[in-house]
């Protein structure tokens, strides 16, 4: 029987494969392996007949216990073949640990991460900003901020200028790659590839020049087993900063988490490492989380981000309205970039006129003028008055509600009052930005796989355990994960593109379609099981 449908798979596979342009159409009779036309049939060609007679009977226990049993193998064969297939994708995060660090107003605001770089590997203390795209550091520099931990408060070590001539996994990103977006600054081909990097803050940039080297990451399995991994990624090394880079925010550099071809996430994925996904947690607490390949739980809500004209390039919503207390504000929807590299959150001019009418509205607190303050909208509270502070949300597609836990920034004052402020600016434009103060205590899931945003409460817990455990530089681990090849790199994530692009295989073709190959394969696994039907279990 075995050697019949073999020779029938043979020639129904050279049959699709010649004359792929005929239709095919087959059908057979499913026999159960335990029914009594089977039993014939195995006793018939031969089968030992005392076996078949051992089969158990319909609707008995043994017959149901095998059924069951069949079941659980069929089930933990499932879940094997699951896990096989997305083994070769990981949680990663920096090698000092996913901890996430927030210094305040001296370090404008942001939350930040220590990485290494190179070899032998160099920490730096990185800016993490979801609205651009290079991981910059300070490198052979011309203009950069003080180092020294001296000038800092917060800090108790030094920060760390990058040097690609002592780092045995450096290279130049030369003109020619087609990762270096400007060319047209290249005297020649061979030359480092040129970079420019600027930002929204006033006259704040990073400029210099393009290296590959190694970012040194860690993951922990659900067996708590750790695994360091070296992947290579694209760093510029910033020679030259402006603006506000000179003057405490990102002394030491800025990871970009945006959706550009050179991002540290869009690199990752590439090299098959993680699921093209990534999430940030920023706690209340001034600390936080950051985690490359994590798609969030399953419970969280989420929106679609939107294109900027055809592409995505950034991290764009749509909001629904805007509720202040109870109650939303009408004709409140608005645009907006996801920015944790901005401290706060900025709304178009009209929009926030009326967050902030609503909002002095329910407040019972005496309004005051801080003078020199950026807010302008601030209060001097008594205790009692402190728990009557309206809340906001942000509504979405689909009803999907996101509650701000973090729209003021409070500090005390004499005589048990609190002075407190509401840290919503008004945008120069026509879109919205979602900073970091409106990102606290959520779990911030940024699908790129999926194209969407998702959210969930959360205390920013270390699901990686790390924090339990010292994670050393890693040790020489052989070749690095490369960089994506050409090819890789000018093809978008398959996920995200329209079915109605892809292109159709001509039907006058002699070869076999991909459907026609799809059909093939499953008409195969149905044979090899109705050849098992015929096998009885042991």
């Amino acid at each position: 029987m075995a050697n019949r449908l073999f020779i029938l798979l043979v020639s129904l596979f050279s049959y699709l494969l010649f004359d792929g342009s005929a239709a095919v159409t087959f059908s057979s009779k499913l026999i159960h392996r335990f029914s009594d036309e089977a039993k014939a049939r195995w006793i018939s060609r031969g089968g030992d007949a005392s076996a078949a007679a051992s089969w158990p009977n319909k609707k008995s226990v043994e017959y149901m216990e095998v059924l069951f049993g069949n079941d659980l193998k069929r089930q933990r064969m499932r879940v094997d073949l699951q896990s096989s297939n997305k083994s070769q994708y990981q949680l990663l995060f920096p090698s000092h640990g996913s901890q996430t660090l927030y210094f305040g107003n001296q370090f404008y605001w942001l939350h930040y991460t220590w990485i290494d770089i190179g070899t032998p590997n160099v920490s730096f203390l990185v800016a993490l900003d979801a609205g651009s795209n290079i991981l910059w550091v300070p490198c052979q520099c011309k203009q950069c901020a003080p180092l020294s931990a001296s000038y800092y408060t917060s800090l108790e070590r030094d920060l760390s200028e990058y040097d690609p001539a002592t780092s045995s996994s450096s290279k130049n990103l030369s003109c020619s790659n087609q990762l270096c977006k400007s060319r047209t600054n290249c005297n020649s081909l061979k030359d480092p590839c040129p970079y420019v990097a600027e930002y929204a803050s006033e006259d704040t940039s990073s400029s210099g020049y393009l290296v590959e080297d190694v970012l040194h990451l860690a993951s922990v399995s659900k067996h708590a087993t750790q695994s360091l991994v070296q992947a290579s990624v694209i760093i510029g090394c910033g020679r030259k900063q402006t603006g506000s880079y000179l003057d405490g925010a990102a002394p030491d550099g800025l990871m970009g988490l945006g959706l550009g071809d050179i991002s540290v996430p869009t690199l990752l994925a590439k090299a098959g490492l993680i699921l093209n996904s990534f999430s940030i947690c920023f706690d209340e607490n001034d600390s936080g989380r950051i985690f490359f390949g994590d798609q969030g739980p399953a419970s969280q809500q989420s929106t679609s981000f939107l294109p900027i004209g055809e592409k995505y390039d950034t991290y764009f919503v749509e909001v629904e309205s805007y509720c202040v207390g109870s109650s939303c504000l009408q004709q409140s929807g608005f645009q907006a970039l996801v920015d944790s590299g901005s401290s706060f959150t900025f709304l178009p001019a009209d929009l926030y006129d009326k967050v902030v009418s609503k909002f002095d509205k329910l407040v019972t607190a005496k309004r005051i003028d801080l003078q020199g303050n950026s807010w302008k909208n601030c209060y001097n509270a008594s205790s009692e008055e402190l728990h009557s502070i309206p809340n906001m949300r942000l509504i979405f597609t689909t009803n999907q509600s996101f509650l701000v836990h973090n729209h003021i920034y409070s500090f005390p004052e004499n005589q048990g009052f609190t002075v407190f402020c509401l840290t919503v600016m008004p945008a120069d434009g026509d879109f919205g930005i979602i900073g970091q103060n409106f990102l606290m205590g959520h779990l911030m899931v940024f699908d790129r796989e999926n194209l969407k945003l998702g959210w969930s409460h959360s205390n920013c817990e270390d699901v990686s355990d790390s924090s339990h455990v010292h994670l050393g530089p890693p040790p020489d681990v052989g070749s690095p994960n490369p960089l994506p090849t050409t090819e890789q790199q000018s093809t978008n994530n398959a996920s995200a593109a329209s079915p109605a692009t892809a292109k159709r295989a001509s039907s006058k073709s002699s070869a076999p379609s991909i459907l026609q190959l799809h059909s093939l394969l499953r008409l195969m696994s149905s044979l090899i099981l109705l050849m098992c039907l015929f096998v009885p279990s042991d």
